[in-house]
């Protein structure tokens, strides 16, 4: 048995690990075991890669085609997306679409159906994966796409692992001329003014948001938007620069209201002008955290909770001020926190993004924010938004199927392939699944 949890750190669990080396193994693991989750790095926040009996997939790294014309590439799905940039970038290829660190597998990229600052424009993960292998309880091997086993396809896509073990994938690379992106920083002097810059730049790649949720009043919001673009011409290289790391936890106690409004006064008046332009490495525009190893142990042995939700553009305003202030009295400020502006939703069952805003919120665990996140989670019903499953370790079964409205097709669709009493995590247990 071997003690585990997610990045968040919340909960901790003993499980029986096991590793699969090919997919055949990871085929015969299935028939050897009652109940299982694929886990990949362990980059997810909370209890969705949690379960008695773990099926890990970090030794299927083998990249195992490249056409050099289409920018295609079969890999494995235990390839981070770090493996994936230190091979193509120097070629002149991109992922497509990239959450906040590069250390998440291609297996976990696809069953989270991840986003990042370019959703607006070029949707979730998985618009840009052709199709992908999953090991069936059966033990059957399923190539799945858009055109072939749809129904599986949405719903491994988003699924969170409770369909199958996803063993590998095809995905079309973008193309770039430069490893470097042209960032521009605006100033935003409140929440308002922050989402109308959002509506003005939506013609930009990337655009994401910092926002001290400490402030009240009319600074209530205030933020910093990053907006990028790839550079037409450049260097096509991978940073080499020294990664810091966190040896230990931090004492819990550092990490307070006091402090973090000093970073935030600091982070926002780091940036003078109300327009900054700079070019910079795509690893800092896309992962600024991946540059502190072990940066979860800030938060202290209890770990955070990371919530992130989403809410139409409708409610925009008025939701995203009321739940803002909603944290600033609580004085639980977060040391992270993240706007973005989300694109159309797509098909897949569970896939979390869907036309609006959405905030995601880093809080160190401590009496009192289980109720908090409760109290958020109504808010964010009542404006008609859902929460992540990725980052969640805590929500209700009544809440996640009151935001999530086709979780009865998504059960159906593991019903029909043979999932519902063979992939489980604490997650799927937790919301009803």
């Amino acid at each position: 048995m071997t003690s585990i949890y997610g990045w968040g750190r919340y909960p901790q669990i003993d499980a029986s690990v096991y590793s699969a080396s090919s997919n055949s193994e990871a085929v015969k693991k299935l028939a050897q075991i009652n109940t299982v989750i694929a886990r990949g790095l362990g980059r997810s926040y909370g209890d969705s890669a949690l379960s008695a009996n773990i099926c890990s997939t970090g030794a299927l790294t083998h990249l195992l085609d490249f056409d050099a014309t289409t920018g295609v590439v079969r890999c494995q799905a235990g390839v981070s997306l770090a493996d994936l940039l230190a091979v193509f970038v120097p070629r002149g290829w991109f992922i497509p679409v990239t959450p906040g660190t590069r250390f998440v597998t291609v297996g976990g990229a696809i069953a989270s159906d991840v986003h990042g600052k370019n959703h607006h424009i070029d949707g979730c993960f998985s618009a840009h994966v052709i199709d992908l292998k999953v090991a069936l309880a059966s033990g059957d091997v399923i190539t799945c796409s858009l055109n072939k086993h749809t129904d599986l396809f949405r719903a491994t896509c988003g699924g969170m692992g409770l369909t199958g073990i996803i063993l590998e994938a095809r995905i079309q690379l973008r193309r770039i001329s430069s490893a470097f992106i042209d960032e521009t920083t605006l100033k935003a002097a409140n929440i308002d003014q922050a989402l109308s810059l959002f509506e003005s730049n939506a013609g930009s790649t990337y655009s994401v948001a910092w926002i001290d949720c400490l402030k009240r009043g009319p600074a209530l919001g205030r933020s910093l938007i990053m907006l990028g673009e790839h550079v037409q011409h450049g260097e096509l290289v991978v940073a080499r620069k020294k990664i810091l790391a966190l040896p230990i936890d931090m004492p819990s106690f550092l990490l307070n209201k006091f402090s973090i409004a000093a970073f935030n006064a600091l982070y926002f008046n780091r940036v003078r002008a109300s327009r900054q332009q700079r070019v910079v490495h795509y690893e800092p525009f896309f992962y600024p955290l991946d540059g502190i190893q072990h940066w979860n142990r800030l938060y202290g042995k209890k770990g955070f909770l990371q919530y992130q939700f989403v809410i139409p553009k409708a409610a925009g305003e008025t939701a995203m001020r009321e739940i803002l202030q909603r944290i600033a009295r609580s004085g639980r400020g977060s040391f992270l926190a993240v706007l973005k502006v989300f694109g159309k939703q797509n098909e897949n069952y569970l896939s979390f993004p869907f036309e609006g805003y959405t905030l995601a919120l880093d809080f160190k665990l401590e009496n009192g924010l289980f109720e908090l996140l409760d109290e958020l989670d109504r808010q964010v019903l009542d404006y008609g938004g859902r929460v992540y499953l990725t980052k969640d370790a805590r929500m209700s079964e009544t809440t996640f199927k009151q935001s999530y409205p086709q979780w009865e097709q998504f059960q159906q669709v593991r019903e029909r392939y043979g999932a519902l009493h063979k992939f489980a995590s604490l997650q799927s247990r937790r919301l009803g699944l």
